[in-house]
């Protein structure tokens, strides 16, 4: 498949969006301990023994030397009243975490208050894969809060999802 030109390139970006996904902020430090992160919807859990889950970032990030230098990341799953922090973290916009509350985590890694989930990883493997580079990492720590329903990517926009059967008691 040649997916060299604009219009193969939007029609593929398409057919993915029709799955659906979280919307996460994954956030580390910088080599000079500033927190970063960025808006990624490419978040998948990989196994359970051991935790570990994996994210992709675009190989021409400005974000990818403080993924790769830290060795560490948090994948912050956003609650839907989180939209706007969402926003503000796809954007290029310097110091992003300022006026968002966040705690420091392990290893000082800034953790996002109030998301649905949090997963505080240590890189195990880093891929170069197409486009895009690939993380590993082992959860170390998590929590979760289950009455904060989480923000939704889905056909190039924000959604929300709703059960479809009640929860099993």
């Amino acid at each position: 498949m040649n997916t060299k030109s604009p219009e193969t390139r939007l029609d593929l970006r398409k057919a993915l969006g029709n799955f659906g996904t979280g919307v996460t902020i994954v956030s580390t430090l910088s080599a000079s301990g500033e927190p970063t992160g960025m808006t990624a919807n490419s978040f998948s859990s990989v196994s359970l023994d051991p935790p570990i889950v994996l994210w992709s970032l675009l190989n021409t990030s400005p974000s990818l030397q403080a993924f790769d230098a830290c060795g560490r990341f948090v994948i912050n799953v956003l609650a839907l009243d989180q939209l706007p922090l969402s926003k503000r973290f796809a954007t290029s916009m310097p110091n992003k975490f300022e006026g968002v509350a966040h705690q420091p985590g392990l290893a000082g890694l800034p953790v996002i208050e109030d998301c649905a989930s949090v997963f505080q990883c240590k890189t195990v493997q880093r891929l170069e894969v197409g486009d895009h580079i690939l993380f590993l990492g082992e959860i170390e720590a998590y929590h979760h809060h289950t009455d904060r329903d989480t923000l939704l990517y889905y056909r190039g926009q924000y959604a929300q999802g709703s059960r479809l059967e009640p929860s099993p008691t």
